[in-house]
């Protein structure tokens, strides 16, 4: 296998290194994020266990309806 070096900012850098994982090389990091066969279902239902998260999710899509109502009668 060949390898290349990239050129990216400290910011880039930064947050592939955030996303790297434990004994994970930065290759490894790359691959996983940027993998086809990602599993895009795998998230579903994380946030079910965070308190108070589907009120806030509905108090939020609320206030964002009545701003879009307002906006829409004026």
């Amino acid at each position: 296998m060949g390898t290349k070096s990239l050129t990216i900012t400290d910011e880039a850098y930064e947050r592939l290194k955030n996303h790297k994982q434990s004994g994970e090389s930065f290759t490894d990091t790359i691959l996983r994020l940027t993998g086809s066969d990602r599993d895009v279902l795998k998230g579903f239902g994380a946030m079910r266990d965070v308190e108070d998260f589907r009120e806030t999710v509905e108090e939020t899509r609320n206030e964002l309806d009545a701003d879009l109502r307002e906006r829409s009668d004026r």
